[in-house]
């Protein structure tokens, strides 16, 4: 992880950033002559200060970097040029920051951004490469931010870094192999977090069989490796025993889709069909290491999906943990499963009435929204506004889509009280009723599907290629 300061002073640099939203540098921080040097290079470049534009000036023993930012500036802004600065290809190891400071966004709110940005952006999964050249590691280690309070940006960036670490806790998780990260072993990486604070408490297959969870054991039934159920709690307020928020999250660590086996092409990123419980786990995490205040708690269902001769059929009926029975006709639709016994858990064991639940749950989300949105799902309007405000503000965006009594009936069985899947139509909303049937009345519940936002195609500035950690910073923008 890049090392992040704050300073006031740092007497000759080698490389310095100075952000600019047009194509004229007037910056305090360069000598007239730097100024000159400066603007003749703009102006033999196609530089125009927009975001994401760079324009490196080299001098003597120092170094020059313009950053564009463009007109329109928020906080994303100097979150993405932190991205940016980190994934620069150059042999700078070390550079200093000198915020330029808005009407809008004071010079340490700009700082702390940018640092939180390259810390986004900085992030790599590499440890099982062994033959990577020097030229394809990034090579900065190091930014200095010179600022006029050191101390106060200091003290206001610790709960970024703490996000931050977070985030990479959830991407290291989802970047795992199945054959590493089986739901033992995130269970054991769960019970380790009690050194931070959390209460944890893990329900093994016999404690499993025990309390009925009959659909998440459905699940598992095929595989060798035993399911785990993991409880964290976060009593922040210990005056008060209710909790404010509950989290759940699916967990398969590997999903083949069981008997109704997936095509083999892309098989593989479905050791990442674990994201929904990887961002409650690492949520948890940052929840506790900045002391919130409120009372949280996270449930992730831990499962491996496979075929094999003590695996779940098309066409078996199982009973919930809510009483309810199902009749499996795909059981690759297994993560409705999982998720429906532990928010029936969350519900019954712990009464907990403000619910969200995250999941890469269905293909048809990734079809309607691609990987520029997850959908939500909720049956309340102003817990959909909350997260709304929640993803602008993190640039981990939402879009709602609908649940109502049609989708719902098509659910509805011959044989048992519900099937897991509702036809080739509507499929997240249908996935999303199926959910709904196990959330009691009055209880506040949002979905987030998050298939097509758990895993990037193309790396973007806070973001390298792969596992995401989505979710963990909407949810910390939440809480807060």
């Amino acid at each position: 992880m890049i090392t992040i300061n704050f300073v006031k002073e740092v007497k000759k640099p080698h490389v310095r950033i100075i952000p600019t939203k047009t194509n004229k540098v007037s910056s305090s921080v360069l000598t007239s002559a730097e100024k000159k040097n400066v603007n003749t290079a703009i102006s033999q470049s196609y530089f125009e200060g927009k975001s994401g534009q760079f324009v490196d000036i080299l001098g003597g023993n120092s170094k020059i970097i313009i950053a564009g930012i463009g007109e329109k500036i928020t906080e994303g802004t100097f979150c993405e040029l932190g991205g940016r600065l980190a994934s620069k290809q150059n042999k700078d190891t070390e550079i200093v920051y000198y915020p330029m400071g808005t009407s809008k966004i004071d010079e340490t709110q700009e700082a702390i951004h940018v640092a939180y940005g390259a810390l986004l952006g900085a992030y790599r999964f590499d440890k099982y490469l062994t033959k990577t050249k020097s030229e394809d590691k990034p090579s900065l280690k190091k930014i200095t931010f010179v600022v006029s309070n050191p101390t106060a940006a200091k003290k206001a960036f610790k709960e970024k870094q703490v996000i931050a670490e977070s985030v990479y806790m959830a991407r290291d998780l989802c970047s795992e192999p199945a054959n590493i990260l089986n739901p033992k072993v995130f269970a054991d990486i769960i019970s380790d977090m009690a050194k931070i604070g959390l209460e944890i408490e893990i329900l093994t297959l016999k404690e499993l069989k025990a309390q009925k969870f009959g659909m998440l054991l459905s699940v598992a039934q095929g595989s060798a490796n035993e399911p785990r159920v993991a409880i964290m709690k976060w009593m922040g307020n210990p005056k008060q025993k209710t909790f404010d928020l509950g989290l759940v999250g699916k967990g398969v660590t590997f999903d083949s889709g069981g008997i109704s086996l997936k095509p083999g092409a892309g098989m593989g990123d479905m050791k990442q069909d674990m994201t929904g419980a990887a961002v409650v786990t690492a949520t948890m995490r940052s929840v506790a290491m900045r002391q919130v205040k409120s009372n949280i708690i996270g449930i992730v269902g831990l499962v491996e999906n496979m075929p094999s001769g003590t695996a779940t059929r098309p066409g078996d009926i199982v009973k919930s943990l809510s009483g309810q029975t199902v009749e499996i006709l795909n059981t690759d639709a297994e993560g409705r499963l999982v998720l429906g016994d532990c928010l029936w858990y969350m519900q019954e064991k712990y009464g907990v009435k403000k619910i969200i639940d995250l999941a890469t749950l269905t293909g048809a989300i990734m079809v309607a929204l691609g990987e520029e949105y997850a959908g939500l799902f909720t049956n309340n309007d102003t817990f959909a506004d909350e997260l709304h405000l929640a993803g602008k503000n993190t640039g981990e965006e939402l879009w709602r889509m609908p649940i109502n009594k049609v989708y719902n009936k098509m659910l509805d069985s011959t044989i048992a009280d519900m099937k897991n899947i509702g036809g080739r139509v509507a499929g997240g909303s249908t996935a999303a009723c199926f959910l709904g049937r196990f959330i009691q009345d009055g209880t506040t519940w949002a979905h987030l599907d998050i298939a097509g936002v758990d895993n990037f195609e193309k790396s973007r500035p806070t973001c390298p290629k792969g596992s995401t950690g989505w979710g963990v910073r909407l949810l910390n923008d939440l809480i807060k």
